[in-house]
């Protein structure tokens, strides 16, 4: 065979092997780049607002005192409280030099009603119980400042959470006239997840914790009004879902 013919039988060679690279090897590259480039970490927009509706799961008002002006230093049977629905809305930011490092800002809405029932009061000298009709008692909790810890850069980030909170609290029902009122700071701490299901929307479910101790002080110098005014730890779960928006 020619020497001519020999480097013709290579270059063809040649280029049916790069053919066949091109073919089979770059399919197979965008194959296995594809997975890894949806679901590596990217970096998302770090301004967020978001909705959630969730319940309510509030632990009895413990560790009650009576405030009321007249009536001596009495302590109060722990009050079971209704579970309720949950309204809230939330603005965030993480620092963009330091991605898991963020502050956000809450509010929230529920209903957990003191249950009807029998209520004791007790003092040194013994103690009396009653039947209590029930209060309608609506909780609004803004949480003012919460830290948050999060794992940055996945479309599945694990967040924490934990600030002070300020509780605005207000009874109204047969035994308790509008007006009788209590603000408060207390905790919120919470835990949660966020997946990104776009660049700037995603999904988030949570529990939060809350904790503030409660002084419906309002009637204390009027020794005859009904409800008398009292102090309460008052305490809650809540579980929720949601949708943020980031930007």
């Amino acid at each position: 065979m020619s020497r001519a013919s020999l480097q013709v039988n290579v270059r063809e060679k040649a280029m049916k092997t790069a053919r066949l690279t091109r073919h089979f090897v770059i399919p197979s590259l965008l194959a296995l780049l594809a997975p890894i480039v949806l679901f590596a970490p990217q970096a998302y927009a770090e301004t967020y607002v978001a909705g959630q509706l969730g319940m309510t799961f509030p632990q009895a008002l413990s560790s009650g005192k009576v405030t009321q002006d007249g009536l001596g230093d009495f302590s109060i049977a722990d009050q079971p409280l209704k579970n309720s629905l949950m309204l809230g809305a939330k603005f965030g930011h993480y620092f963009s030099r330091a991605k898991w490092i963020g502050i956000e800002s809450g509010l929230s809405f529920a209903n957990p009603h003191i249950k009807e029932g029998t209520v004791t009061l007790s003092n040194s000298n013994g103690s009396a119980s009653g039947t209590f009709g029930g209060v309608h008692q609506r909780m609004i909790i803004w949480d003012v400042a919460t830290l948050m810890l999060r794992y940055p850069g996945y479309r599945l980030q694990p967040y924490v959470g934990i600030g002070p909170a300020l509780y605005f609290a207000t009874l109204k029902g047969p035994d308790a006239p509008p007006g009788q009122s209590a603000t408060m700071i207390g905790l919120n701490a919470e835990l949660g997840a966020r997946y990104y299901i776009t660049r700037n929307w995603a999904l988030f479910g949570e529990g939060q914790y809350h904790r503030a101790r409660l002084g419906y002080i309002s009637n204390d110098s009027n020794a005859a009004a009904d409800p008398f005014g009292f102090r309460a730890t008052y305490s809650a779960l809540t579980f929720s879902l949601g949708v943020s928006y980031h930007f």
